[in-house]
């Protein structure tokens, strides 16, 4: 069923008139684009705005864009945004950025370049800020990313602009309305100084996107706080500097952080990470009395396996998830399995149960999970102490259709380069998906002010369903 939208906040709808192309026997008709106000000149070089980028321009950004409060700012399909140095999107209204698989748009610092192969954070542009970020306020009730390729953000805040972020935060996107939707979609992100979207509340549905070198010597992919309810799923992560999904209840705002994270490829995470090893995660971490579902997930060398912490290390900022049952919902209790892990060497293998190194952790061996671990470390085995996990390097290779493993370099490899993460016909993902748990349902569906319709569970495990649904890059 459609959700509706409030309009409050959202302009008069002007619709661009349809082209036509009309031959002697046959006529089709474009697709008109969704315009909002007036159209943005593309001689605009930043200040305040409000109204429309056209489809196709390119517009030099010089210095900072700012939507105020009941103002609408979209971005029509193939546009370019080239970001000058520390450049940022002060967010108080509504935005939408509505690429298309056949134009997406593209936010980029124009004088960074994509790398391929071994990638150090001492050396790669990537890991050092071209560009800001979005900065979205309390009042920024709709943020909505389709399609778009977002590089090189993460330059180091200089000036706060509003209460919650601080001077020195280098995040690409930071979202702070508990009260707002916030919906990213089929889009990939290349890059970041530190984690590449910071939630502090809302609704969230994040869905079929790609991650490439995200963090510099720490940060996540998706890292959400109290507040924060929604799902993250079918998005693929290499590279990632710690983990690419987190939850975590810190912050005090009302309700409790949890997250559906289900159906994501991790590759290579972990790795950059500078931080007290066994403090933090690298792939999917529930912490800080959040709740979670991690189900459906394939992670291949990354430092350590999914992680539900135990601790109360002050230092590290890290304590215990919520594990106990409740009536509230959407997450009654934190739940996991049906995962599949990989280890190319053997201080990957002994970590796929993470181990209390630093602090304590309450993740269970699951007998669901590839490979059974419940069944390895056998009915004797102590939660959080250490194992040989010997005899699991190299076992249970996904089968992507073009990665090799066992991989000695996973500690550099930080971007797809020509890779294909796809399973192949003979992987043992295919066909082990969990269908039994219910995402959250709290984002409006609709084509420009909303989601798509909600992605189910696979019934593969991983991003990439052999169905062709799932991530579609």
């Amino acid at each position: 069923m459609k959700k509706s939208v409030s309009l409050l906040l959202i302009p008069v709808l002007l619709f661009a008139a349809a082209s036509c192309k009309k031959s002697s026997d046959t006529s089709s008709v474009s697709k008109a684009q969704l315009q909002v106000g007036a159209s943005i000149s593309d001689t605009t070089t930043g200040g305040a705005l409000k109204g429309t980028m056209l489809s196709g321009k390119i517009y030099n950004i010089k210095r900072d864009i700012t939507i105020n409060k009941g103002d609408t700012f979209l971005v029509q399909s193939g546009v370019t945004m080239n970001m000058g140095d520390g450049v940022n999107i002060i967010v108080r209204g509504t935005i939408l950025f509505l690429g298309t698989k056949a134009a997406p748009i593209t936010i980029t610092d124009p004088n960074r370049h994509k790398t391929t192969g071994p990638s150090a954070y001492s050396t790669d542009d990537a890991y050092k800020g071209g560009w800001g970020g979005i900065y979205c306020d309390t009042s920024c009730r709709l943020f909505v990313i389709k399609w778009t390729h977002i590089d090189f953000g993460g330059a180091e805040l200089q000036t706060v602009p509003f209460t919650g972020p601080k001077v020195g935060d280098g995040f690409v996107m930071w979202f702070g309305c508990p009260a707002g939707n916030f919906i990213m979609e089929d889009s990939w992100m290349y890059g970041s100084t530190d984690d590449a979207v910071r939630f502090y509340g809302g609704h969230i549905n994040v869905m079929r996107n790609t991650l490439e070198k995200l963090g510099g010597n720490g940060g996540d992919g998706f890292n959400s706080k109290s507040g924060t309810q929604g799902n993250m799923a079918y998005n693929l992560f290499i590279g990632g500097a710690t983990n690419g999904t987190k939850c975590s209840n810190d912050g005090g705002v009302n309700p409790q952080n949890m997250i559906a994270m289900y159906n994501n490829t991790y590759v290579n995470c972990g790795h950059r990470n500078t931080g007290t090893f066994g403090a933090r995660g690298a792939n999917a971490e529930v912490e800080n009395n959040s709740r979670a579902y991690v189900y459906n997930n394939i992670i291949v060398d990354c430092l350590v396996g999914y992680r539900i912490a135990g601790g109360n290390n002050v230092t590290a900022k890290v304590y215990a998830a919520d594990t106990a049952y409740h009536s509230d919902g959407p997450i009654n209790q934190t739940k996991y399995g049906y995962n599949l892990m990989y280890a190319s060497s053997l201080a990957l293998a002994n970590q796929l149960v993470p181990t209390s190194v630093a602090q304590a952790v309450l993740t269970q061996p699951q007998s669901t999970d590839i490979p059974d671990m419940k069944a390895f470390l056998g009915p004797t085995y102590t939660l959080g102490a250490t194992y040989d996990g010997t005899s699991l390097v190299g076992k249970n290779d996904p089968k992507f259709v073009n990665y090799p493993l066992p991989n000695t370099g996973y500690a550099s490899q930080a971007s797809i380069d020509g890779y294909d993460f796809h399973l192949s016909s003979n992987s043992p993902a295919i066909g082990k998906g969990y269908k039994g748990f219910t995402p959250i349902m709290n984002v409006p569906i609709d084509e420009h002010f909303g989601a798509s319709p909600i992605t189910l569970p696979g019934s593969d495990l991983g991003c990439y369903q052999v169905d062709g649904s799932g991530n579609q890059h």
